[in-house]
This record gives C-alpha cells, structure tokens and sequence, in this order.
C-alpha cells in the first residue's frame, strides 16, 4: 500500500500461493461462510493492518462445533504493534517519507515499466541487526515467508553469521522519494575448517507484484559480487534449493562466467577444466559442480547442434558425466550378485533393465537441453 486509495483498489491485492503451515495439509478454515482474511503492508516500512470478514460463524453453543481460531493463527506469525482499524493504518501512510532503507548500499539497476512508460529505479542494500530498526522491521518482512515458500521458518535473528540483503523500489509521492520494499534474502555464513566461509543462501523472496522483472536476478548476482570480494569466502552455496531458484541460479552463474578467459569460446572447445574450476571459485567463489555445469551451458552455447558430429561430441560429454548414478548401480549390482538368492537378483536385475537405463539417460539429456536453453535464450535477452 502507497496511497490511501490503495486499501480499496483490488489491483494492488495478491493472494498467498500456500497456507498450509497455519491451516493444515487441506489449507481449509473450518466454520464460517464468505471468510475474509485481509493482511495490508505499507510499501515500505511494512506497518501491518489485520483485519477478518465472515458473512457467517459457526458457534459451540447452537451448532455444536467449534470454528477454527483464523485470528489466533495469523497473530502467531505477525509481530505485535499492528493495526485493526483501516483509519489508523492509512494515518501511519503518512510517515513512509521518513522510511530509509536499512544498512550498506550494493548496486542500483533501473527497470523498464511498459505501462508507465519510463525506467524505474531499484537498490539493493545489505543490512544486519545492529542497523537501527531493522529487527522490527525484518519481523514484519519475514511474516511473507510463510505463503510464499513451501517449507519456510523463521530464523534465528540472534545469531550474528546471519547477513540480509534487501531490494527496494524508489518512487515519487507528491515531490519526495520513497522506497518500497520488492523482496529480500538471507545468507547464512557457515565456517569452514581452518580459515574459510561458506555462505549459504537459506531464504530468498521477490514479492508477487515484482516478479517476472529480473529482480532476483539482480538480488543473486549483487551477493555473488559482494561476497566475491572477500578472501575468506570459499564458495556459495544454496539450502534445498527450489527448480526456480535452480534456474535462476544457472542464469546468473552463466551471465558472470561468460566475462572469465576460462571460459572463452576457444577453451570450451576442449571440455571442462581445472582451470575453469579454479577460476570460477577463486574470481566468483562458484563450487566445482556449479562451474561444471555453467560450462555445459556455455558450451552448447558455443556448439553448431545442426552439425552432427559436434552435436554428438556434446552429447556424448554430457551423458558421460549423467551415467556416473547408473554406473553406481551397475557396481551394486555386482556386490548383490554375490550375495542375493536366484529369486531376489531376478527381481533386482529387473529394476535395473539396461535399456530402461538407456531410456532414462535419453530422458535427463533431453529435459537439460530444455534447461540449458532457456538459460542462453535469457543470457542473449540480457
């Protein structure tokens, strides 16, 4: 919300993806009809009116059940200090001038609005807890986690190898400029023996109104650029990532790639090296798996495909490296022969059928290159 007529206009409204963390596996709020759950954010300090519509209640003492708590539920997740009345909210409007963005400047980018026929301005800050503020705030950032990622929790906010990173829009209201919030990540900074770091991407959100404009992109790329910078990071890492994030990832590594000698057009020609591993960690900390990957992209990038020969070249590279999982089995299956009765190794030889192995060799390869080139398309769109 940035203007008071914001409160009343649907199109600023976007509805969670998931609920099922407060309202069970079946997503359901048992015990009223026409249930209206309204959360409203101020764009940018995030202030917080919470408000619960029903056209009709179930009640213990004439209907013999009792509804669900819908409020108690909500207020678990959203800190103390919001507003219930629609009067007091849009008054608090009036204080979004004073909001600044929290913590360290990184990288200001400018985005193309069609409708509004001009660039808008975006930066991305990185913040901790010692910036005055910010805990409160976070509190409230973070209450977005819980309907739009599966399998969100709230972390520890005491523990100091925490780091935040966080988009904001600028705007103009009336003469002034203010900020509103697009989306945020955290990072949490693992040691790694004897002298090393490993930060590891835990939680990373563009809220639904800025998606499908590059921010996370954008958001990605600035951490791997900061943390690139310090001789105590090891490499970069993600915790359980999604396939979203997957193919961000992909994107970003392949674009900040694309810039090193290792992985010119001439070197890709003579697969994956060392050097390229080594480059990439050490310039970008990206581990050695991630490198291997961003070469095959950039590789089929670089290769003629309607030219037989080069096209079965990369295919035979890539399936060597995607048989190593069936070749594990193969070796198994030598140490069960040894060990399984006649009946038992039938039944295992089955499962493992050589030419469901081919298929499914088949299978994976097709599905990268599906992968691989979206990831060139965008990298060409870029």
């Amino acid at each position: 919300v940035r203007f008071p007529e914001d409160v009343e206009d649907d199109s600023t409204t976007f509805h969670p993806e998931y609920s099922h963390q407060l309202y069970g596996d079946d997503e359901v709020a048992f015990g009223y009809k026409g249930l209206q759950i309204q959360l409203y954010y101020s764009a940018g300090n995030l202030n917080t009116l919470f408000k619960v519509k029903y056209t009709a209640k179930v009640t213990e003492k004439f209907d013999c059940v009792e509804s669900d708590d819908v409020e108690g539920k909500i207020r678990e997740i959203i800190p103390a200090g919001f507003s219930s009345n629609t009067d007091d909210f849009v008054a608090l409007l009036e204080k979004e001038a004073n909001f600044k963005p929290f913590g360290t400047l990184l990288h200001t980018y400018n985005v193309h609005n069609e409708e509004a026929g001009e660039d808008i301005a975006y930066q991305i800050y990185k913040a901790d807890m010692s910036c005055p503020g910010f805990r409160e705030y976070h509190e409230r950032l973070q209450t977005f986690l819980m309907w739009f990622i599966e399998t969100a929790s709230f972390i520890d906010v005491d523990d100091e190898r925490w780091d935040y990173f966080l988009v904001f829009e600028k705007y103009n209201k009336d003469g002034e400029t203010l900020f509103a919030t697009v989306g945020y990540m955290t990072v949490y900074n693992y040691y790694v023996y004897p002298d090393k770091t490993r930060p590891r991407v835990s939680q990373m959100l563009i809220l639904p109104p800025f998606q499908g404009e590059g921010h996370g992109a954008q958001l990605l790329e600035a951490v791997h650029r900061f943390y690139s910078t310090s001789p105590e990071v090891l490499d970069i890492t993600a915790e359980d990532p999604s396939e979203s994030y997957i193919k961000l990832r992909d994107f970003v590594l392949a674009k900040l790639c694309q810039a090193l000698p290792s992985f010119s057009a001439e070197n890709l020609t003579q697969g994956f090296s060392q050097e390229m591993a080594t480059e990439a960690q050490e310039k970008l900390k990206i581990n050695k798996k991630h490198a291997r990957r961003v070469y095959e992209i950039m590789r089929l990038k670089a290769t003629d495909m309607s030219d037989l020969e080069k096209a079965r070249t990369y295919r035979l590279e890539i399936k060597r490296r995607l048989i190593g999982p069936y070749k594990k089995n193969q070796r198994e299956l030598t140490k069960m022969m040894r060990c399984l009765r006649p009946e038992e190794l039938s039944n295992q030889m089955s499962q493992m059928d050589l030419q469901m192995q081919h298929e499914e060799l088949e299978k994976s390869y097709q599905e990268l290159l599906t992968e691989y080139r979206r990831v060139i398309e965008r990298l060409a769109q870029a």
